[in-house]
């Protein structure tokens, strides 16, 4: 059985509703219970939002045929030294 898929969210839009509720949140203005019921929906679109960046980065990894690999600095610098250090 497959899992039911969830309706796609508008990912900017989720992240700018969150740093809005982060921000009420951080004023201090809001009553104990609205304070309670915002943190709630940040819970709920914070998760919202990394299912659906998981969801895109199978999707690469689909689309590239391999797995991603995180980079490694030691694979970006340079494998020779540079020339007025070599020998």
């Amino acid at each position: 059985m497959t899992e039911p898929r969830r309706p796609r969210i508008d990912l900017e839009k989720a992240l700018a509703e969150l740093e809005s509720i982060v921000g009420q949140l951080e004023s201090g203005e809001l009553s104990l219970e609205k304070s309670l019921k915002q943190f709630e929906r940040g819970v709920r679109l914070s998760r919202e939002c990394q299912a659906a960046l998981q969801e895109a980065e199978q999707r690469v990894q689909l689309l590239m045929g391999e797995e991603l690999r995180e980079l490694d600095p030691e694979t970006l610098e340079e494998r020779d030294p540079p020339p007025d250090e070599a020998d």
